[in-house]
C-alpha cells in the first residue's frame, strides 16, 4: 500500500538527510525503523530508480542521498513511492458495460483518484526533506 510505503520511504530519507555523506546499509535502516531489511530494500530500489538516493556495494557501501535534502520535496518521495498506481485503485471485478452507472463508473472513478493524488502531490511539494528533517 502506498499509505505505509511512503511513511517507510520518508523514515528513510529522514534518517540519510540527518547524516548527509554517510553510507547506511539497508540493516542500519531497517533498524531504525523496526523492520525486516527486506523491506527496506523493496523501498529502497524505488527512490534509487527516481534518482533520490544512490548506492554503493562492498563492505563499506549502502545508501546515500542522490541530491541535497533542500534539493528533495516530500512530493518528490511521494510520488517515487507511488510509481504509477493511484492511492485509490479501481474493484478488480469489470462492471457491467450495459449498465448505466457500470458503463461509466470506472472512468469517473479513475479521474476522481487521480484528481486526489494531485491534491496530495500539490500539498507536497510545499516542503523540503531537509525542512522535514529539522524537526529531529
Amino acid at each position: 500500500m502506498v499509505k505505509s510505503k511512503f511513511s517507510i520511504s520518508l523514515h528513510i530519507m529522514t534518517l540519510l538527510a540527518y547524516y548527509p555523506g554517510e553510507w547506511h546499509s539497508s540493516t542500519i535502516i531497517a533498524d531504525s525503523l523496526n523492520i525486516n531489511p527486506v523491506l527496506v530494500r523493496k523501498e529502497l530500489k524505488a527512490l534509487k530508480e527516481s534518482g533520490l538516493i544512490q548506492s554503493k556495494e562492498g563492505k563499506h557501501g549502502g545508501v546515500m542521498l542522490g541530491k541535497t535534502a533542500k534539493n528533495i520535496s516530500l512530493a518528490d518521495i511521494f510520488e517515487a513511492v507511488k510509481g504509477n498506481n493511484n492511492i485509490l485503485n479501481l474493484s478488480n471485478n469489470v462492471p457491467d458495460v450495459n449498465c448505466k452507472i457500470g458503463g461509466q463508473i470506472n472512468e469517473k472513478l479513475m479521474s476522481m483518484f487521480n484528481t486526489i493524488d494531485n491534491a496530495i502531490i500539490n500539498s507536497l511539494k510545499d516542503q523540503t526533506l531537509e525542512e522535514f528533517a529539522n524537526q529531529f
